[in-house]
C-alpha cells in the first residue's frame, strides 16, 4: 500500500500538536523551553493546514483511513473544503492566542497562570478542535469533543480563584450534559444503523421510519446545540467565558462554539440530508439571535457584553445553515470564518483594555482615545467589522445571508432577515456604548471613576495644552507583544474584507461539496464510483 502526502498530512494538525503538548509537559521545569516548542508545535501545524488547504481546493476531498482499516470499519478522517478552510483560519486563531499569552507574562509561571499547566493543555485543546474538523464518524468526534473539554476546564479554571471555579464548574457541568447527551446519541443511531461513519449515516438513516429519524435527529441537534450555544442552551456561556484570562477567553469565544456549528452543518448536510426540522432551526436561530443582543445591550461589562453578542452572532450561522440551500449554507461558512477571527480579535483587544485600563466594566473606564490611541484603532476596527459596517467581512457574511433568506421567500425567511438586521443595529448600539463610556468620554465622568485614569488624562491634558511634549508624562508601560499580536489578528480581519471574493467562493465551494451529501459520501464511501 503507498502511501500519498496526503495521507501523511491529513492526520499531521492532531499529531503535532499531540506531540508537543506530551513534549511540553515533560519541559515542565523549563519554562523557555516549553514555550518554544508550543510556539514551533502550532506554527508547523499552521502550514500543515495551509498545504491541507491547497491541495483540497486543487484535488478535491480526500479520505484517510487510520490503521489501514477501509471505511466504514475503520476511524477516518476526512478532508474537504469545508475542514480544511475551519482548520487553517483555527490554526491562525489559536497561533496567536498562544504568542498573545506569551506576551501577558503567562510563561512566568505566575500563580494565575502557570506555565507547566498552561502549554500542554492548550496543545491538547488543538488537538481536539482539529480533530473535530477532521473527524469522519460521530464517535471520533465525541473523543475531539471530550479531549477539549477536559482541555478547556483546566484553562478555565487557571489560578484557581473562587470566580473561576464557580464559572469553570458550570461549564463542566452544562458540557458534561451535552456529551451525555451526545453519547446517547451515538448510542442510539448505532443501535438503530449498525454504524457510525458520517458518510454511511446518510444511505441507512434514510430507511428508518420518519418517526426514529425524528428522535434520532432532535437528540443530536439538542448535543450539538449546546455545545454551539443557541437559545434557550446558552444561558451557561455568559457566566463561563469572562471570568477566564484573556487569551483563554479569546480562543473560547473564537472557537469552542464553532466547532458546535461545524457539527450542526454536518448533521444537517450530509447524516440528514432530508431534515424536518429546517423550521424549528430558523425560529431557533431567530431566537438567539434576539435574545442574545438583548441581553448585550443590558451590560456594563465588556467581557459580558462581548459574551452575549457572540450567542447572538451564533444565530445568523444557524440562520443560514437552516434555511437549507448553498446560498445560506456558503454565507455560513464564511460568516463562521469572519466570527472567529472578529470575536478573537475584539477579546484580545479587551485584554489590552484591562491592562490599560484596569478593569472591563463602562462604569470605571474613560478616556482611553486619549490615553491609548493605538488601542482604541485596536478594538473600533474588530468592532465595527461585528456589526456589519460597510464594506466589511461582518456586512459581507450578513448580506449573503439576507440575500439566501430573501431566496428562499418564505414569511419565516423574511422574518429572519428582519430580526438579523434588528439585530446588527442593536450590536451596533451596544458597541457604540462601550465606545462612548471607554473610549470618548472624560475618565471623570465615569460613574465610578479610576483615579489613575482621571490624574492620568488630566496631565496628559495639560501637557498638550501647555504645548509640552507627550514623552514629558510617565505613561504604563505598553504590552508590546500583546499590541502585536493583536494587530495582527486585526489585520486578518481586514484580510478577510480585501479577500472576500476569493474566501467567499471557497465557502460557496464548501458548501456546493456538501450539497445533498453526495461529493461527501462519494469520497468516503465510494472513492473509485459508484457501481
Amino acid at each position: 500500500m503507498t502511501l500519498e502526502p496526503m495521507d501523511i498530512l491529513t492526520p499531521m494538525p492532531v499529531l503535532l500538536s499531540l506531540l508537543g503538548a506530551g513534549v511540553a509537559l515533560l519541559l515542565s521545569r523549563q519554562n523557555r523551553m516549553q514555550t518554544v516548542v508550543s510556539v514551533l508545535t502550532l506554527a508547523s501545524v499552521l502550514a500543515v493546514n495551509v498545504m491541507i488547504l491547497a491541495t483540497v481546493h486543487l484535488h478535491g476531498t480526500h479520505v484517510v483511513a487510520v490503521g489501514g482499516w477501509e471505511p466504514p470499519f475503520g476511524i477516518v478522517l476526512v478532508a474537504d473544503q469545508l475542514s480544511a478552510l475551519m482548520l487553517v483560519i483555527s490554526s491562525i486563531v489559536t497561533f496567536c492566542v498562544l504568542l498573545y499569552a506569551i506576551g501577558q507574562e503567562m510563561t512566568d509561571g505566575t500563580e494565575d497562570t502557570p506555565v507547566s499547566i498552561f502549554n500542554p493543555t492548550y496543545l491538547v485543546l488543538c488537538a481536539g478542535v482539529f480533530n473535530a474538523f477532521l473527524a469522519g464518524d460521530l464517535f471520533n468526534l465525541y473523543v475531539s469533543f471530550e479531549m477539549f473539554l477536559v482541555a478547556s476546564y483546566v484553562l478555565l479554571t487557571l489560578g484557581a480563584t473562587e470566580q473561576r471555579i464557580r464559572a469553570g464548574t458550570t461549564y463542566i457541568v452544562v458540557s458534561l450534559l451535552s456529551s451525555l447527551i451526545f453519547l446517547l446519541a451515538i448510542g442510539f443511531i448505532y443501535g438503530a444503523t449498525g454504524t457510525v461513519n458520517i458518510a454511511q449515516l446518510s444511505e441507512r438513516l434514510a430507511e428508518l421510519p420518519n418517526d426514529v429519524q425524528m428522535v434520532l435527529h432532535i437528540v443530536l441537534i439538542v448535543a450539538f446545540g449546546i455545545k454551539a450555544a443557541v437559545f434557550p442552551l446558552s444561558f451557561w456561556l455568559p457566566d463561563s467565558y469572562p471570568t477566564a484570562p484573556a487569551p483563554v477567553t479569546a480562543v473560547f469565544a473564537g472557537l469552542l462554539t464553532k466547532v458546535g456549528i461545524y457539527a450542526i452543518i454536518r448533521t444537517e448536510t450530509i447524516i440528514f440530508v432530508n431534515s424536518d426540522l429546517n423550521a424549528v432551526l430558523m425560529v431557533v436561530a431567530l431566537l438567539t439571535m434576539v435574545v442574545g443582543i438583548l441581553g448585550a445591550v443590558a451590560q456594563s461589562d465588556i467581557k459580558r457584553l462581548l459574551s452575549f453578542t457572540l450567542v447572538s452572532h451564533i444565530g445568523y450561522m444557524v440562520f443560514g445553515v437552516a434555511l437549507g440551500n448553498t446560498l445560506g449554507l456558503g454565507a455560513a461558512i464564511y460568516y463562521t470564518v469572519h466570527h472567529i477571527t472578529v470575536q478573537t480579535t475584539l477579546f484580545l483587544a479587551i485584554g489590552l483594555v484591562e491592562v490599560r485600563g484596569g478593569s472591563t466594566s463602562t462604569r470605571r473606564l474613560g478616556g482611553l482615545m486619549v490615553l491609548a490611541p493605538a488601542l482604541s484603532v485596536l478594538f473600533f476596527v474588530p468592532a465595527m467589522n461585528l456589526a456589519g459596517i460597510p464594506p466589511l467581512s461582518g456586512f459581507i457574511g450578513k448580506l449573503g445571508l439576507f440575500q439566501a433568506g430573501i431566496a428562499e421567500g418564505t414569511w419565516l425567511g423574511y422574518l429572519l432577515v428582519g430580526a438579523g438586521a434588528l439585530t446588527s443595529l442593536l450590536t451596533l448600539y451596544a458597541i457604540g456604548k462601550v465606545w462612548n463610556f471607554a473610549f470618548w468620554r472624560s475618565p471623570a465622568d465615569a460613574e465610578e471613576p479610576n483615579d489613575e485614569l482621571v490624574e492620568e488624562y488630566a496631565e496628559l491634558k495639560r501637557v498638550r495644552r501647555e504645548g509640552g511634549a507627550v514623552t514629558e508624562l510617565a505613561r504604563p508601560a505598553s504590552p508590546r507583544m500583546m499590541t502585536a499580536v493583536t494587530t495582527v489578528m486585526v489585520a486578518v480581519s481586514v484580510l478577510l474584507t480585501v479577500f472576500a471574493g476569493p474566501i467567499y467562493d471557497m465557502a460557496m465551494q464548501a458548501a456546493e461539496g456538501l450539497e445533498g451529501g453526495t461529493p461527501y459520501i462519494d469520497a468516503v464511501l465510494y472513492p473509485g464510483g459508484r457501481t
